[in-house]
């Protein structure tokens, strides 16, 4: 029986993959003068990570599309901007450069949304604390960026509306990660239950016109 390598994730905007692809070029000038050769993520690629599955079973995808649809049930469209450049496991010993996401509450509590329904369907709990970012470059091994990144960290980029979720097949390839979309997972607003209709005031009359003792 096939598999597939999944994640689960939020795209960005074209504005915030524009603004970021625009950093990262100036980024790789930096790092070829330094003699620094990451793998430079496609900006058509470029998104916020909420759970990753890893190999998962080809008949299983339904039942975690399912499990998306559920945990997004109620939840409203939001928005966040990208922001800041930072590197883990650090800008000393860097595998991975990233631009990290202003107020990341909201998508912190999507993602524990998105961890519980899994969970339920035997998919381990992620035991890192979740950290809202979009990755821009991989490098194979861990090098110094501090020099590279600390002159741009502070830059701000676009905002991104939120109103769905993806799931992501990732496959590798020599060129780097390419991401394939399985499914889109659209937010469900909560429906307020209709108004029931004011009951009519009865006056002082029964329904026969005689007056109510």
């Amino acid at each position: 029986m096939g598999s597939k390598r999944l994640f689960v994730g939020v795209r960005v905007s074209v504005a915030t993959a524009n603004a970021l692809a625009a950093c990262a070029e100036m980024l790789a000038r930096r790092a070829r003068e330094a003699g620094v050769e990451p793998k430079w993520v496609a900006p058509a690629s470029y998104h916020v990570t909420l759970k990753f599955l890893g190999a998962t079973r080809d008949d299983a995808v339904g039942a975690v599309r399912d499990a998306l649809a559920g945990a997004c049930a109620g939840v409203q469209p939001f928005r966040f901007r990208s922001a800041r450049l930072g590197a883990f496991a650090s800008l000393e010993r860097a595998n991975v450069v990233w631009a990290g996401v202003e107020d990341g509450a909201t998508l912190g509590e999507l993602a524990k949304r998105v961890e519980s329904a899994l969970a339920a369907l035997g998919f381990a709990t992620e035991a890192r604390p979740f950290h809202a970012h979009v990755t821009l470059a991989r490098l194979r091994e861990p090098r110094p960026v501090r020099e590279l990144v600390l002159p741009l960290a502070e830059q701000m980029f676009a905002e991104t509306r939120v109103d769905a979720i993806t799931l992501f097949e990732s496959e590798t390839k020599p060129s780097g990660g390419v991401y394939h979309e399985l499914a889109r997972v659209a937010f469900a607003p909560a429906v307020p239950p209709p108004a029931r209709p004011a009951a009519a005031d009865p006056g002082d009359d029964t329904d026969d016109g005689w007056p109510r003792r």
